[in-house]
C-alpha cells in the first residue's frame, strides 16, 4: 500500500513485470489484481520480510521463475514513536525486525542472483528524512533508517563492480497509513499530541506517488546515490552537509511545526 503500491503502478506503466511481497494481504491482493488485469504480475505473495524463512522460501519461488530480478525495492516499513527511555523492547524488536532486518533479508536473497547473472541491475532501499536526521521523539524510528542510509553506502561500493546502482530514497512526511498505523509510547503516545502528528501528516498531505516517480526516475537515470524526496528533505539534508551547527535549531522547528511537546 502507499509508497509501494504507487511504485509499482509506476514501473507497471513503464513496462515493467513486477514481483510483489507485503504482509498485508488486502491490500497485495487488490494491486495484484489491477497489475494481472494489465499483464505486468509476475508473482505476488503475503510475506512477513522480517521472517528470514519466508523470504528466503520467496526468494526461491521468485528465482524458478526469473534468473534474477533487473530492479529490486525494499520499502516495508512501520512507524514507532516516543523517547528511548518510554521506548519498550518489543517494539525496538518489532520496528528493527522490518524496518531493518527486512531490508536485509531483501539485499541477501536478491543480490547475489543479480551477480551472477552479471548484468547490472538497481537496488532502491526506502529510508526516510529519520535516516537524515534523527528528532528524539521518533528514536527507535530513527536509528532503523540511519540504518538502512548506512547499509546503502556501503552496498554502493561494495556492487559499483558488479555494475549494480544502489539509490537510497529519503522521504519527508508522506501522507500513507504509516502514520495511523504508528505505535507511539510516553507524551508521543497521548491521544492529543499523536492526533496533532496525524493532522500535520494530513495537512502536509504529501503523495505517495511523488515518492514513486523518485524511485522510477532514480533508476531511470542511473542515480547511485542518494535523492532525498521533498522539500523538507532536500532542505535537511543540505544543511546537513553544509551547515551542521543548523540541524539542531531546524530538527526543533520541524518539531514546533508538527505540533510535537
Amino acid at each position: 500500500s502507499g509508497i509501494g503500491r504507487e511504485t509499482a503502478r509506476w514501473f507497471a506503466e513503464r513496462g515493467a513485470n513486477l514481483v510483489l511481497c507485503d504482509i498485508d494481504e488486502a491490500a497485495l491482493s487488490a494491486i495484484a489484481g489491477e497489475l494481472e488485469a494489465r499483464g505486468r504480475l509476475l508473482l505476488a505473495e503475503r510475506v512477513d520480510v522480517a521472517d528470514r524463512a519466508a523470504m528466503a522460501a520467496f526468494a526461491e519461488r521468485v528465482h524458478r521463475a526469473v534468473e534474477a530480478v533487473d530492479i529490486l525495492v525494499n520499502n516495508a516499513g512501520v512507524g514507532v514513536a516516543g523517547g528511548f527511555l518510554d521506548m519498550p523492547l518489543d517494539a525496538w524488536d518489532w520496528v528493527l525486525g522490518i524496518n531493518l532486518t527486512g531490508v536485509a533479508h531483501g539485499c541477501h536473497f536478491f543480490i547475489p542472483p543479480m551477480i551472477r547473472r552479471n548484468r547490472g541491475g538497481h537496488v532502491v532501499n526506502v529510508s526516510s528524512i529519520a535516516g537524515i536526521c534523527a528528532s528524539r521523539h521518533f528514536s527507535a524510528y530513527a536509528a532503523t533508517k540511519f540504518g538502512v542510509f548506512g547499509l546503502s553506502e556501503a552496498l554502493r561500493e561494495e556492487l559499483r563492480r558488479a555494475q549494480i546502482r544502489v539509490t537510497t530514497i529519503c522521504p519527508a512526511f508522506v501522507n500513507t497509513r504509516i502514520v495511523e498505523k504508528t505505535r507511539a509510547f510516553g507524551t508521543e503516545g497521548e491521544p492529543e499530541n499523536f492526533a496533532k502528528v496525524v493532522a500535520f501528516y494530513r495537512r502536509r498531505n504529501y503523495a505517495p506517488r511523488n515518492v514513486a516517480r523518485a524511485i522510477v526516475r532514480a533508476v531511470e537515470r542511473d542515480r547511485n546515490r542518494v535523492v532525498p524526496v521533498a522539500f523538507e528533505a532536500w532542505l535537511l539534508y543540505y544543511l546537513k552537509r553544509f551547515f551542521p551547527g543548523l540541524m539542531g535549531p531546524a530538527i526543533h522547528l520541524f518539531e514546533r511545526i508538527i505540533g510535537l511537546p
